[in-house]
């Protein structure tokens, strides 16, 4: 909360995903008059479509050792769990070069360890907000498990425990009679698998943010439904946002628009590498089985989660950017995949989806304030961890915005990194 000498400022937030609608809670409960901007209604971007998992165990980037060897299949199967279009390649292109720069085994260190100062606390940042919108029993605390098909997928996976292990994260290597114990309804097709119990995952993501919304306007913010379109820039910095339904001034901004959010930032003196992950999701409402738990595959990149409509699965990145048409043939690679899972599943009624992950090539988030104006902030780039890190970058948010020291060095998350 503010101290007595603090002066209450009007604050835009754009973009009401869960990452800008838990900077503008956060931000709020400091005593700021806070208005949230988006076009959409609540979580209907991103956050609407996740697979619901929250992890601070998540300290891995997406680019590891090795990942070079594998463009060539990206670029071949349309259908894999990482691919690229074609058409999108050129557009592209420099993003993937800082991608495959990322992967190398130093870099995957410092990022991991970056990672891993980020997500501490993560989930635990929730509490006051959940608490706030009265659903403080939103998440649920159960671990996720990570089955493996077979034992070279899991040795594949070898390297990647020992950064693991460095990090000090928790796991436990199952075998598949351990692992049957725990999942029962899985298909006896695993090896073995690891569980890791410090994991969390959202009844429903959608309605996470949608009860953080509802809880913002209770309080007191406003919420505006228009479309950001850029800034009035004075001598000092922006002073207003310019939207849809005019113009809307304001003392300070944070851009948490997501994938949209690089048009935003450049007018403020930035131009990260920015990009989209296009993710895919069934959501299947009466599966006839579910898991006790989150179950992911870092053979497939699917997850699947047991939320309160159903049985979610999610998973995979196609790079394709904004524009292109979903190739629902990924969809059905995920229901194939499910079905394979859980034997006695009943997949009628699903429904699919497709929506855009915002992305940096070395899978850190920007956080933190414009390298040329002193009232605008930057909140993007979350990749897949923004439903696990939205508590936490908004606490981060207030914070800088407060001058208060926010805990961990900031550094890594700067705008202008590369």
């Amino acid at each position: 909360m503010m101290g007595r000498g603090e002066k209450k400022q009007h604050i835009a937030v754009i973009g009401a995903g869960v990452v800008g609608v838990c900077c503008a809670l956060y931000l709020l409960r400091d005593g700021h008059r806070v208005t949230l901007v988006d076009r959409q209604e609540p979580g209907e971007g991103a956050s609407f479509g996740n697979g619901s998992v929250l992890t601070e165990d998540s300290v891995l980037p997406v680019a590891m050792p090795g990942i070079l060897r594998r463009v060539p299949g990206m670029l071949l199967d349309p259908l894999g769990p990482l691919a690229v279009r074609w058409s999108y390649l050129p557009k592209i292109a420099p993003w993937l070069l800082r991608f495959i720069a990322a992967s190398r085994p130093e870099k995957v260190e410092e990022i991991s360890i970056s990672l891993a100062a980020l997500l501490k606390g993560a989930i635990d940042s929730y509490k006051p907000l959940l608490e706030l919108a009265g659903e403080p029993e939103m998440l649920r605390r159960t671990g996720w498990v990570a089955p493996y098909e077979t034992d070279a997928g899991f040795q594949r996976f070898a390297p990647s425990l020992e950064i693991l292990r460095r990090r000090g994260v928790r796991f436990d290597v199952l075998s598949a009679e351990e692992l049957r114990q725990l999942e029962p309804a899985l298909a006896p097709i695993f090896s073995r698998a690891i569980y890791y119990p410090d994991v969390a995952y959202a009844m429903n993501n959608f309605r996470l943010v949608q009860i953080l919304a509802a809880a913002f306007t209770r309080e007191g913010g406003e919420l505006r439904q228009s479309e950001a379109t850029g800034f009035d820039l004075g001598p000092e910095g922006p002073r207003a946002l310019r939207t849809s339904d005019g113009d809307l001034p304001f003392d300070r901004v944070v851009v948490a628009a997501g994938a949209w959010s690089k048009v935003l930032t450049q007018p403020l003196g930035a131009t990260p590498p920015l990009d989209t992950e296009r993710g895919y999701h069934l959501t299947i409402p009466n599966p006839g089985t579910m898991p006790r738990m989150p179950v992911y595959s870092t053979e497939t990149g699917m997850v699947t989660t047991p939320i309160e409509t159903g049985l979610r699965v999610a998973g995979t990145v196609e790079l394709g950017g904004l524009n292109a048409e979903p190739n629902w043939e990924r969809a059905e690679v995920l229901r194939k995949r499910t079905k394979q899972w859980y034997p006695a599943l009943s997949d009628a009624g699903a429904t699919q989806w497709m929506g855009f992950r915002p992305s940096m090539p070395d899978s850190l988030p920007v956080i933190g304030a414009s390298p040329l104006f002193g009232n605008a902030y930057f909140a993007v780039g979350h990749g897949h961890v923004g439903l696990t890190l939205g508590a936490k970058t908004g606490r981060l948010i207030a914070d800088l915005v407060a001058g208060r020291d926010p805990g961990i060095d900031m550094r890594p998350y700067r705008v202008d990194r590369f």
